[in-house]
């Protein structure tokens, strides 16, 4: 069994709540699923889940390079330079990413809102870019892009490999075929 599930902002990738943040347990009640990778509390989107130990290695080893592509909203606009470097890797205190396919893209017509909603400063415009690496390394993206001066305002994942977020409303799940 896989599950696709629309993570929202302030949910762990595990099933017990910790602190501030809401556990999976609030929104999956199916007995012997476990969470194939890791997205942070502060990111919203596509976590996979399945009862498939096989299936969850392949998905969540960074050996296999699954790629995972994001749609990331950042302070200030978009340009030439800061996507050539991402699609040339960037370097990170932890070394270099490998190089990313990165493009500016239109905010999304359809998106739920975020609960609680990004911080916006009057002075500064905001864009989108998406995303798609085959690392996983922690907080990725948010360094990546702050790295070439966009900081990441609010992230969500839309694909892992051949599985995607598609019209999944936020804080629900379907079981889809592995």
């Amino acid at each position: 069994m896989l599950i696709r599930f629309n993570k929202p902002y302030g949910v762990l990738s595990q099933f017990t709540a910790e602190g501030r943040w809401q556990g999976l347990k609030d929104f999956i009640q199916l007995p012997g699923v476990y969470v194939a990778g890791r997205l942070d509390a502060d990111s919203e989107g596509l976590l996979l889940l399945t009862d498939d130990g096989q299936l969850q290695a392949r998905i969540a080893d960074p050996r296999f390079k699954m790629e995972k592509t994001y749609l990331a909203q950042v302070e200030d606009v978009v340009n030439d330079e800061a996507l050539q470097a991402l699609q040339r890797g960037v370097l990170l205190n932890d070394g270099p990413t490998l190089p990313a396919r990165a493009r500016a893209v239109d905010a999304p017509a359809d998106l739920w809102p975020r609960t609680p909603p990004i911080r916006e400063r009057q002075n500064k415009p905001t864009s989108w870019l998406e995303l798609t690496i085959r690392e996983g390394r922690n907080r990725q993206v948010r360094r990546m892009t702050a790295a070439v001066g966009l900081p990441t305002l609010r992230l969500i994942r839309t694909a892992i490999g051949p599985y995607n977020l598609d019209d999944l409303p936020s804080g629900t799940w379907r079981e889809t075929l592995a």
